[in-house]
């Protein structure tokens, strides 16, 4: 029989938000970037998004929200990210692998101050 393995989708991600007209914005992540689906990102200083850096000096050490979809940007792309008001599920945010737990911990009050709460088991 065959397996059919499933990715997340943004329903996986996104418990709430108060309208995608608010919680969500376009934005330009960065040629090179190969985001998926849930990744918590920051903007550097040319307004470009990239995946967070925690010991970046560039702005991208800040988190300001998490992709809304698969981007692998070749070029500079146009995508959407959740950058207010919104509930993550845990299981779904992305990290970067070199993230230590302190560094995740100052992100997810990041995330915080913007209004996006990152849920255990929604």
């Amino acid at each position: 029989m065959t397996s059919i393995t499933e990715t997340n989708n943004l329903g996986d991600l996104l418990k709430y938000e108060v309208s995608n007209l608010y919680s969500r914005d376009q934005i330009t992540v960065a040629k090179g970037q190969n985001l998926k689906l849930g990744t918590v990102v920051g903007r550097d200083q040319d307004d470009l998004i990239k995946i967070i850096n925690a010991t970046a000096t560039d702005g991208t050490q800040t988190a300001i929200g998490v992709i809304a979809s698969d981007v692998n940007a070749k070029e500079n792309t146009k995508a959407v990210i959740v950058t207010r008001i919104a509930m993550l599920a845990d299981h779904a945010v992305v990290w970067p692998a070199n993230i230590t737990e302190e560094q995740k911990a100052a992100a997810v009050k990041q995330l915080e101050g913007r209004g996006i709460i990152i849920r255990k088991g929604v």
